[in-house]
């Protein structure tokens, strides 16, 4: 069955109608659901309406490829954890960027034979190929660093900003000439060379930062996918391209916003690698030790608040520690504690990752609060729980200005009457900065696992420890 061009059009600008919508959906975990559904929709029409266009001759290899990338995908989707989540994404990233390569290079080959090639399609080549190589590289960089494959410490050396800019410089010109001369030699050259600057892009870029650049992956996958569709005359594919492209760089953007980071720093500079000055806040604070706590002290306080703040962070992700929460701030809300959950725009390992957590676990969207609403509260909470989070909660970033953290927005925590912290041991964060919220008068660290620790408050509260 073959559809009309005009049929295959109309499809398309219903999907890309679906994908907007889409978009408009996972701005907020309410509606987030709905978002993934009309998406899921738009591609399906998209999928179909292509495979029945007169543009297709034949479906052996389709089926095959569609067949293997579902068998993967459903594997896939079925085993990741939600803390591995950050690095599926990065590596879903990577495909897009190899796809937009070798997309690039099959279509140079079949119309080189055919003696079709026009300067027009070289500079779509040219475009396609950069992109897709410095998004394939830098994905793979950003999934080792998330998977722990390799160390999440920025990777510096001298004249690193003078190397990436001449190999920028590099691959610009190669492209003009690949588009001018239809040079093989030009299109490899090329393609290494965008390759290793994905590379050398992203190596000096912290874990703290890694956030961002997942976001900014994202938008250069949108970019190599639009780049990609002017090479297939796919105009869905432009759309979806371009969507994804504007709405990664906004995200990332924003994200830096919410760091007080500036987004070329952030591309060029490394996190988290400064020296700081001979003493810092933190070094003298160290000094002074930390107060530990039992169960037992946290429930005493809590069952007695008016007002209890849970801050999730990464380790809560790690420990799965959402459900236990739940059923903790269910048994305080009927001893009449207003329960809120405190979310720092970058807590986690990417955009969204706590919202998206604590909706598995049906945590009402009421309960959960953004930071710039959240922060004026934090003074009339009677106790504040920090549960795996870190960085987002440190005061170094207002009162330190030797911090590499200094001038970030943080969770105000420290303001709380009562702050517990619930940690495996005394590492620091992501950034590897040392936390000066642990050595407050009125904080107390809870070590262990958070689950283990949240399930016995959970005891504490039935009556069965306490």
């Amino acid at each position: 069955m073959e559809i009309s061009a005009n049929t295959q059009a109309v499809a398309y600008l219903i999907s890309a109608i679906l994908f907007i919508l889409a978009l408009k959906g996972l701005t907020h975990p309410a509606s987030a659901r709905r978002g993934n559904y009309l998406g899921i929709a738009g591609m399906a029409i998209a999928i179909i309406a292509t495979l029945l266009g007169s543009e297709v001759q034949s479906y052996g290899f389709i089926i095959a490829g569609v067949a293997a990338g579902a068998v993967i995908g459903t594997v896939l989707a079925s085993r990741v954890q939600m803390t591995a989540m950050p690095q599926l994404v990065a590596a879903l990233h990577s495909f897009v960027g190899m796809a937009a390569v070798l997309v690039a290079i099959g279509t140079y080959l079949n119309h080189d034979a055919a003696g079709t090639l026009n300067p027009v399609m070289m500079g779509e080549l040219s475009v396609g190929i950069i992109i897709g190589a410095i998004t394939f590289s830098g994905s793979v960089v950003a999934f080792a660093k998330l998977q722990g494959l390799v160390s999440g410490a920025p990777v510096k050396f001298k004249g690193q900003h003078m190397l990436n800019a001449a190999m920028a410089v590099a691959t610009v010109l190669l492209g003009i000439h690949f588009g001018m001369t239809e040079s093989m030699a030009s299109l490899v050259l090329m393609t290494l060379i965008a390759f290793v600057l994905g590379f050398t892009l992203i190596i000096p870029i912290g874990g703290a930062d890694m956030p961002v650049i997942i976001s900014m992956l994202n938008s250069y996958s949108g970019w190599a996918a639009a780049a990609t569709g002017f090479t297939l005359g796919n105009l869905l594919l432009i759309i979806v391209g371009a969507l994804v492209g504007f709405s990664g760089a906004i995200l990332s953007f924003i994200m830096c916003r919410a760091m007080n980071r500036s987004i070329i720093n952030v591309v060029f500079g490394g996190f988290g690698s400064e020296s700081g000055g001979e003493v810092s806040a933190a070094g003298e604070a160290a000094q002074k030790g930390v107060k530990s706590a039992s169960v037992d002290d946290a429930i005493y306080w809590m069952e007695d608040a008016n007002k209890v703040i849970i801050v999730p962070g990464y380790g809560m992700a790690v420990a799965q520690a959402q459900h236990a929460l739940k059923e903790m701030m269910e048994l305080l809300e009927k001893r009449d504690v207003s329960v809120k959950f405190a979310i720092h725009p970058v807590a986690g390992r990417m955009p969204g990752h706590m919202n998206v957590l604590l909706a598995e676990a049906d945590i009402p969207y009421d309960h959960v609060v953004e930071m710039d609403v959240i922060n004026s509260e934090f003074p009339t909470a009677d106790v504040t729980l920090v549960v795996g989070a870190n960085d987002v909660v440190n005061p170094a970033a207002k009162s330190d200005s030797s911090s590499p953290i200094y001038g970030m927005p943080i969770l105000e925590a420290a303001k709380s009457r009562q702050i517990y912290f619930l940690k495996r041991s005394m590492n620091p964060g992501y950034s590897g900065v040392d936390n000066l919220l642990f050595y407050q008068d009125n904080t107390s660290l809870i070590f262990g696992d958070a689950k283990d620790t949240i399930e016995g408050m959970v005891t504490a509260l039935k009556g069965g420890g306490h």
